[in-house]
């Protein structure tokens, strides 16, 4: 009976018991199913806070939120990766050519240090590029670079330039300059003490230079090699310098309008009426038709064929409605240096672009562009080296017909050469020929006065552009070189002579055309028998 009773009065006890533990069992699961935040557990909801379900709909909101910042954070890596990515690849690639290339280098002079250590990587690379540890290999025997020898005296050359000499003492005073401080840092090289050795060092100078030899890749730089006397007999040191060429530097960029640009062709003329009527064709075509901003003046010497020729230019003048041109008489004997210097002279309007003229020359729209382009008031004037043309009967001797004047102006060796001798054709504002002095006045006849002019420009601070152009030629002419001719002037109306009939192959073929018919008749005959 007691032991009914007291479990009677245990029993809700343990009921008591077991909910306690039921609900203490659901809060421990709800904490342990619970999404947790990045800092901080989420909370359950409690009896003062909504209900259940919009404490659910938080909690999700929350998850939401935190994953959304978890996609923007994995997008951060993921863009700090290609970065870092991209940097090791351009890392990588720098280490596999070290040396940048001539545009990439930026002489930042606010960090002087690092374009000192571009400009270094670049000049270095030049020496990598050229043909100085190793050949390379070439397509054909045209693409080698020749080298040229030199002793302390001479320079022996492939590129004779205007001189025609196989060798000579440098003329040209960078050429000597650049020959001297070249032997000078080989002395010096080797006068440097190598440390090692105890004994007194021998001291060398300029009179141990045997030779050198020297060539110029336009885009590296030049290598040179020079040979001394050794300590002993058969034995030479041998010194290898390089002169690396730096990265192109952009000087200028400008806009250059020439569209009212005039230029004022002065052609100084005696009889040749001939010659005037094809110059005055050519003239229509291009310089009226073409260009159209143009002037002539014409200075006419004597009154041999005045009539003539005044005829021909009134002509042009009709049928092409053009009034822009002077005609100058002078009745005296002809001398260009005067002819030109009273056209030029003779101009009253604005400073005026004056383009030095002969009847026998030919040119191109292009070249009148070229003219105005390469002339500049109290800074430029322009010497072209035009083209002239070989005697077309010669050339074209083995042909049926001769072609016509437009075919044959083409630049070839075989149908004449570059006029490099010739300074009578030029452009220059005549602001600058009145300043420099004009043509001397003293020298009559052919020949002189051109030469002498280009002196007083190359003489003064004027650049002298000296180029040739594919839009300026000299036709060919027979040649007459007057008796009344200063010993000087006849030899060089002589040369120029000679050098205007044809090349060296097709004097050399005139020259041995007996010997050729001959050998043709054998031939021939040969064939017969068998």
């Amino acid at each position: 009976m007691m032991l009914r009773r007291g479990f009677i009065l245990f029993l809700p006890r343990l009921v008591g018991l077991l909910v306690v533990t039921s609900c203490s069992m659901s809060i421990v699961y709800m904490l342990a199913c619970t999404p947790k935040g990045d800092n901080q557990q989420l909370a359950l909801p409690r009896v003062h806070s909504p209900t259940v379900k919009e404490g659910y709909e938080t909690i999700l909101q929350e998850q939401e939120e935190q994953h959304h910042n978890y996609i923007i954070s994995l997008k951060k890596q993921i863009a700090q990766l290609k970065a870092e990515l991209q940097g090791r690849t351009e890392q990588l690639k720098s280490m596999q050519n070290p040396y940048p290339d001539s545009l990439d280098i930026q002489l930042d002079h606010s960090k002087p240090e690092n374009a000192q250590g571009n400009l270094l990587a670049f000049l270095r690379s030049q020496v990598d590029k050229a043909e100085v540890h190793s050949g390379v290999k070439l397509s054909t025997e045209y693409a080698a670079v020749p080298f040229e020898s030199f002793t302390l005296q001479k320079v022996y050359q492939l590129e004779t330039g205007l001189t025609r000499h196989p060798e000579e003492k440098p003329v040209r005073k960078d050429k000597r300059d650049e020959l001297i401080e070249v032997i000078e840092l080989a002395v010096g090289s080797l006068n440097k003490a190598d440390g090692v050795s105890k004994a007194k060092p021998r001291v060398y100078t300029a009179s141990d230079f045997v030779e050198g030899i020297y060539r110029t890749e336009k885009n590296k730089g030049t290598l040179y090699e020079l040979t001394f006397k050794g300590d002993a007999k058969h034995q030479f040191k041998k010194i290898v310098l390089f002169r690396p060429f730096g990265p192109v530097m952009k000087v200028k960029n400008e806009n250059v309008n020439m569209a009212d640009t005039l230029i004022n062709v002065i052609v100084p003329l005696a009889k040749r009426a001939s010659k005037f009527r094809q110059f005055m064709e050519n003239f229509r075509e291009m310089g009226i038709q073409q260009d159209g901003r143009i002037h002539l003046t014409v200075v006419y010497f004597g009154k041999e064929q005045m009539n003539e020729v005044k005829s021909i230019l009134e002509n042009i003048s009709k049928s092409a409605n053009f009034k822009n041109f002077t005609f100058i008489h002078l009745n005296e004997e002809f001398s260009r240096g005067k002819g030109l210097d009273v056209g030029a002279r003779f101009w009253k309007g604005n400073n005026v672009v004056l383009f030095f003229c002969d009847v026998d020359i030919y040119f191109t729209a292009e070249f009148l562009n070229s003219c105005r382009l390469n002339t500049q008031p109290g800074k430029k004037v322009f010497y072209p080296v035009l083209f002239s043309q070989y005697n077309p009967s010669i050339i074209y001797g083995h042909h049926d017909s001769i072609p016509s004047l437009e075919q044959q102006l083409t630049i070839k060796k075989e149908t004449g050469f570059w006029r490099d001798f010739g300074f009578g054709m030029t452009c220059q504002y005549r602001s600058d020929f009145i300043n420099i002095g004009g043509f001397d006045l003293d020298i009559k006849g052919w020949g002189g006065e051109d030469v002498h002019l280009y002196r007083k420009y190359l003489h003064s601070n004027l650049m002298v552009i000296r180029t040739p152009v594919r839009g300026l030629f000299h036709l060919w002419h027979e040649k007459h070189c007057l008796d009344e001719l200063t010993p000087e002037q006849y030899k060089m109306c002589m040369q120029s002579k000679a050098m205007n009939e044809a090349s060296h192959g097709q004097l050399g073929m005139l020259v041995f055309k007996q010997e050729i018919e001959t050998h043709l008749h054998r031939q021939k005959l040969s064939n017969k028998k068998t």
